[in-house]
Order: C-alpha cells, then structure tokens, then sequence
C-alpha cells in the first residue's frame, strides 16, 4: 500500500512539474511576439490585461514586479480608473526578466544588499524603476541604486512617477459639506513612539497645556474600521510626521484627518510646501506659533469660536480629498509613464536627489 501511495504521490509531483513549466514555456514564447498580443494570462496569479485591442504599431510592455512590497501580493493587471493605460502586462515572474521593458525595484526589499539585485546581464534599455515610499530617514543604503536607476518613484512631486499619499480633487460645481458632530478636542494616533523626535517631544509639552486622547500602543485603542467615525468627533488631529522632508506629507495628514473630516494640526515640511497641495486655511502648522503653549491657547479659542472654526472647512465646497490609496493604484502608474518616459538616461545618485 505504501509503495502504491508513494508512486502517486510521485506522479503528482511530476504532473505539477511539466505544467508549471508548460504555462511558464507559452508565456515566455506569447512575448516573443507581444505586438499581436492581445490577452495573455498571468501564469502566477491568473489575472488577465485589458479587453482593449492594441494598435498594430504598438508594443505589449512587460512590467516586473522584482519583489512585492513589503511582502504584500495585490492582483496584477487589473488596474482602476483611471490609471487602467492599456498596453501593458505586470508580472513576478522572475523567469521573463530578460524580456521585461521594466523591472519596478521597491526599495526597503532590496537594500540590504546588491545580491538583491539581479544578477544577471541586464538587457539593453531596459528601465529600473526605483519605488519608495518611506522618507529619506528611512531608507537606508541608498548608494546602491548610484547609476542603476532609470525612472524615480515615489511621493516627492518632482519623482518620475508621482506615488503621492493623497491629494485633492474638485467638484463638479459647488457642493455644501457637513461638518461631522464634534464632542471631542485632540486626538492623536501613533504606533511608532520615539522619545527623541520632534513630534513626541512636541506632543509632551503641547499636552501640558491642552488635554490630548492619544491613541495607539499601550493607549486608547482604535480599530481600524472605526478610525473615521472615531476621529471625525474631535476637533483636531494632530498630523505629525515621523522626520522631516520636503514633500513628505503621508496618511497622517490626508486619511487620519481630512478624510475624517477634522482639523489637521502638522508637523512636517514647512507650511508653503503644504500649500503646494492643499489650502492654506485648512490646516494649522505648529511652525505658526512660538511655543506649545501658544498653540494650546489657539486651539482652545478656536474651540470656543465655532463660526471661526468652521472656516477651516470653507474649502472643502470645492474639494474633498482623497487619502486611502493603494499599491495596486501606485503600481498601475507605471505603464503610461513608461509610454511618456524622457529619452533613456540613468540617474547617477538617488541619495544626491532624495536627500
């Protein structure tokens, strides 16, 4: 009995072993000839392009996913509007790496080492995409990406490819928005605690002058599905960030508080580079006031003025924000950038630019 057992469990084992080789040997010959390309499925996770039939003219590119980011698998090829650009095909696949038009490199999964790297010849023109959302402080060996690196991607607005945290976009007219009920003052949410930054060292002294609901570990608890509803009850979200660089405004700002329909109060840039994308009364930079106490007393006659607060929100008839993005969403920008790409040059220093 058990010999019969091992032999199908043998045959199995082969019978997966020529099918895996089979889909990755079609996909492999289907790029060989991606101009009459039209749907091709994913040998990895079965998603398929778009419906939308290319031009004669125009290439299928292949984009490679070197690593997930962060470990974090998301569908391919089937990117929302309006970053569907059709004429691309995503992949893991390591396998097709010589045939990728792009491979997309996320940075904290390669940096430890060049080894992380490909290894192999890399074909000629063939772009690398430098991906990553962490500030500068947090990006570690960015040496070596020095003249590897054809397109940037990340949240500085001056990157190839634009991978904000949020952004706001208009209404099609005039649109009356309510102001969520608010019983509440401060509230801050924070999971990484570091004595010695800026932002805790500020929250110390502005809570000795003002009473702060601090969320987070080893305080308040705040579920993720009821994070808007929670924080949209106070008046104002202490949007601090955890280092300070230009253009580095993240979730903290766009999803914790304008989405929940409160007051940002930050700490980031300094105040024109918020207003590069959002408008300058809809948030109070702490960079405004001399001290702590300062801003305590700000807030609290703001609190006490309800026809001057509600002038932070005069904006939002215009606007409203958008702040849950997605990997899928960032990734997904890749393909028309590769069809609106400069003329091929490889970037000398991303650690000269990035810092």
């Amino acid at each position: 009995m058990e010999s019969i057992c091992e032999s199908s469990f043998l045959i199995k084992i082969i019978f997966l072993f020529i099918l895996q080789a089979t889909l990755s040997f079609v996909l492999f010959a289907s790029f060989q000839d991606r101009n009459n390309l039209v749907r091709e499925t994913d040998p990895v996770h079965g998603n398929s392009t778009s419906e939308s039939i290319l031009k004669p003219e125009e290439p299928l590119l292949l984009i490679l996913l070197w690593t997930w980011p962060f470990g974090y698998h998301f569908p391919l090829n089937q990117c929302p509007h309006p970053f569907d650009t059709p004429g691309c095909f995503f992949t893991d696949n390591r396998s097709l790496y010589s045939s990728a038009d792009a491979v997309v490199f996320h940075h904290r999964d390669v940096c430890n080492s060049r080894k992380q790297l490909p290894q192999i010849p890399r074909p000629d023109k063939q772009y690398w995409i430098w991906f990553n959302l962490e500030s500068p402080t947090h990006s570690p060996n960015l040496g070596f990406m020095d003249k590897l690196i054809n397109l940037t991607m990340s949240y500085r607005a001056d990157s190839d490819i634009w991978t904000t945290y949020g952004w706001l976009e208009k209404h099609d007219g005039v649109q009356n928005f309510t102001i969520p009920v608010k019983n509440k003052l401060v509230a801050w949410a924070i999971s990484n605690w570091n004595p010695s930054s800026r932002r805790v060292q500020y929250y110390e002294e502005l809570k000795k002058h003002i009473p702060i609901d601090r969320y987070g570990s080893n305080q308040k608890s705040l579920p993720g599905e009821k994070q808007t509803e929670v924080l949209s009850t106070y008046k104002f979200y202490l949007a601090f960030e955890n280092s300070i660089h230009e253009d580095y405004i993240t979730e903290k700002l766009w999803y914790n508080a304008l989405v929940s329909g409160t007051v940002p109060v930050v700490i980031g840039p300094p105040r024109e580079n918020y207003e590069r994308f959002i408008p300058p009364d809809s948030f109070i930079h702490v960079d405004d006031f001399s001290t702590a106490k300062e801003l305590a007393t700000y807030l609290t006659d703001l609190d006490k003025d309800n026809k001057r607060y509600q002038q932070y929100f005069n904006w939002r008839s215009k606007y409203h924000p958008v702040g849950k993005t997605s990997y899928i969403m960032q990734y997904c920008k890749v393909c028309k950038a590769l069809k609106d790409a400069p003329p091929y040059r490889t970037i000398s220093s991303i650690a000269k630019w990035y810092k």
